[in-house]
């Protein structure tokens, strides 16, 4: 299957870069345009690709769960070059074996970066080279759920970037069974599951600490005065809510459950690249929040916004029957400390809050000790549904709507 692709960037993403780029330009210090002089980049990062500093005990204890190399191949290294930013080229039982991008010196700098020689024009290719065991989908997001599934078609084992599918239930119901029938580890790679505090809350969970959760709040804010650029534009007038789980994480990631219903409320946008007549989706809204009931008999809160300036980011806070964390554990119970398991040696933590490494070493361990990882396909897709649905709900001001469940 050779999906309508283009192998070339289209005007308004170039334009896209130029505008922002000239916004970024009158607004760096002097301090950063001296450094910009020197020859040092002084452009700000994309949110949430921001760098976070490296432990130096992120190693420590760290024991392999075998010796042998998985064979990967990386698919998509566009403006958020999330091909390379998870480090797949960098763990010890990792050999990335072949890449690919529609854009030829992308596909040529991806490879560059993770030490590779052997290049694909498509995904459609690469999964043709019957030396790869996995692979992970770093493509726009609207085709992240047809990718995934044409990676099992050919028998191996898949990750891809958020969300799981985009804006469509029918996508999630194929890419369920794609995943089931197909007896390969499928992972969604979601950033807010690998924060200090999300991975925090749910060993307490796991631990009793919580008991039910009576409530959650999660919320994922992205100021975007200006469009991040993207392939046929995906991301210009994005609903907020169909890209819903780095907030939707903060119940679901923690506890492994579900949203069952759900009532939506939103504000129209006001920033010009968000309003109906500029965005092919004709999304009116800016900002989306949800109020979800979950499968425990409790309420989540869930936000997702993209034009209110202020504090910004991926962020959430749980309260229990029998403890709470609101930056810290407090309860009935006394919960040891918790870390985060040990990165391998050479392995960044990355962005998103130092959580890139720790998704990829969770994916390939998956599969080396065949098991289900984190984010299995019933937890993307009950992250990523809950999202679709609530954009519905808003959509019918508010109206109360059942969503649907997955379970393995």
């Amino acid at each position: 299957m050779r999906l309508d692709r283009h192998a070339t960037v289209n005007q308004h993403e170039a334009t896209t870069q130029s505008r922002r780029a000239f916004l970024q330009t009158i607004s760096v210090s002097s301090a950063a345009l001296a450094f910009a002089a020197a020859g040092i980049s002084a452009e700000k990062p994309i949110q949430g690709f921001e760098q976070t500093p490296e432990h130096p005990d992120a190693s420590k204890n760290w024991t392999p769960v075998s010796d042998r190399k998985l064979r990967v191949g990386i698919v998509g290294y566009g403006v958020c070059k999330f091909g390379a930013a998870f480090g797949f080229q960098d763990h010890p039982n990792v050999e990335v074996l072949a890449v690919s991008d529609l854009i030829q010196d992308r596909c040529a700098e991806l490879a560059k970066i993770c030490r590779c020689t052997k290049t694909y024009p498509s995904l459609e290719d690469l999964v043709k080279d019957d030396r790869l065991e996995a692979v992970f989908v770093a493509t726009d997001a609207p085709s992240h759920a047809k990718h995934c599934i044409e990676v099992l078609k050919h028998g191996k084992h898949v990750a891809s970037a958020v969300p799981a599918v985009f804006g469509s239930l029918e996508d999630a119901e194929q890419l369920f069974q794609a995943v089931k029938s197909s007896g390969r580890t499928y992972m969604m790679f979601e950033t807010s599951c690998y924060h200090d505090d999300l991975y925090t809350m749910r060993q307490i969970y796991n631990k009793g600490g919580f008991g039910k959760v009576v409530y959650a709040e999660g919320e994922y804010y992205h100021f975007m005065p200006e469009p991040i650029p993207s392939f046929k534009d995906w991301r210009v007038g994005l609903p907020p809510q169909w890209y819903p789980t780095h907030s939707n994480a903060y119940y679901i990631g923690v506890t492994g459950g579900s949203f069952t219903e759900v009532c939506c409320q939103a504000m129209p946008a006001i920033i010009p690249h968000l309003l109906p007549a500029n965005n092919h989706y004709r999304n009116p809204f800016g900002t989306e929040i949800a109020l979800f009931q979950t499968n425990e008999g409790g309420t989540a809160r869930m936000a997702v916004s993209w034009d209110t300036p202020g504090a910004s980011g991926e962020m959430g806070r749980i309260r229990g029957q029998k403890g709470s964390f609101y930056g810290k554990f407090e309860g009935l119970e006394e919960i040891a400390p918790i870390k985060r398991p040990p990165l391998p040696p050479g392995v960044s933590a990355g962005g998103h809050g130092g959580s890139h490494g720790y998704l990829m070493n969770e994916f390939v361990t998956a599969i080396l000790q065949n098991r289900l990882p984190i984010v299995d396909i019933a937890s993307a897709l009950n992250m990523t549904v809950a999202g679709i649905v609530a954009h519905q709900s808003a959509l019918k001001d508010g109206e109360l709507l059942k969503i649907p469940q997955f379970r393995l």
